[in-house]
């Protein structure tokens, strides 16, 4: 199959400057990005794509063994960054996407040149010496209240995620994305995402990686943050003055200053 209809490849933005792929999480596709992109597409070549599954993709390439594992994303990809050829790229993972971005970036060096990992968590579970956020009992509840009904999951857990409750078109945003994805692909991508465990790949990393975090973020507390930030040699961490767990969204501005801020340095 056709890797940019597969994936709902976009591309954009300045032809000449380097470019730079995003990549979104769970439950969300390349919209999430529409407040990005324009500060990015003047000076750089922007590629946007969906997930297998997500979006408008074609549904139809989704396999649950493939996408069982984060390495299927990661493949996603990678497929991705090959069918444009695309050499020294720099990926903007959001959520799930920045472990995702790791492994693409060790299966295929030659693509990837620079990291963006915005609100990553390598495991979402709790363990010892190491707090990802919720229990393995949370994790499970999660899991079954998401599959026993993904449309009443998706109203309440969206606005949680998102967070800035005064603002609830936020919430509103990322209630109907989550909707929009077909329930059973959720159910994978969501045991996918909140089952997976990246830690040790952290410690392949090593090309430049900045490290973007919410003031306050639910999903991803600050002390993952500083645990990514710990485990990736030379990396850069910025503490956004921004709440919940899509700042791209919801503090914009804050976000795009501090990937273009990252971009300058590797010039």
């Amino acid at each position: 199959m056709d890797i940019a209809r597969r994936n709902n490849v976009t591309v954009t933005g300045n032809p000449r400057g380097r470019t730079v792929v995003l990549a979104h999480g769970f439950g969300c596709d390349q919209n999430m990005w529409r407040l990005t992109v324009p500060a990015l597409a003047r000076d750089h070549r922007v590629v946007l794509f969906d997930y297998v599954g997500s979006g408008r993709s074609e549904l139809s390439a989704f396999s649950e063994d493939r996408y069982a594992s984060l390495d299927g994303y990661a493949r996603d990809v990678v497929e991705v960054c090959a069918e444009l050829d695309l050499r020294d790229a720099v990926l903007v993972g959001h959520s799930v996407s920045a472990m995702v971005g790791v492994l693409a970036a060790d299966a295929a060096p030659e693509r990837i040149g620079a990291l963006v990992m915005v609100a990553p968590s390598p495991r979402y579970m709790d363990d010892e010496g190491y707090r990802g956020g919720f229990s393995a009992e949370d994790i499970d509840e999660l899991l079954a209240s998401l599959e026993a009904n993904y449309l009443g999951w998706s109203a309440t857990m969206a606005p949680v995620i998102m967070g800035n409750p005064e603002r609830p078109e936020l919430g509103a945003e990322l209630t109907n994305s989550f909707c929009a994805t077909d329930p059973d692909i959720a159910r994978v991508f969501a045991r996918t995402t909140f089952l997976s465990d990246s830690r040790d790949d952290l410690r392949t990393v090593r090309v430049p990686t900045l490290v973007l975090e919410c003031a306050e973020d639910v999903i991803a507390p600050r002390e993952v943050g500083a645990f990514v930030h710990q485990a990736i040699p030379g990396s850069r961490l910025i503490t956004l003055n921004a709440t919940g767990h899509c700042p791209q969204l919801s503090a914009p501005e804050a976000t795009n200053e501090a990937v273009l801020d990252f971009l300058a340095s590797l010039r």
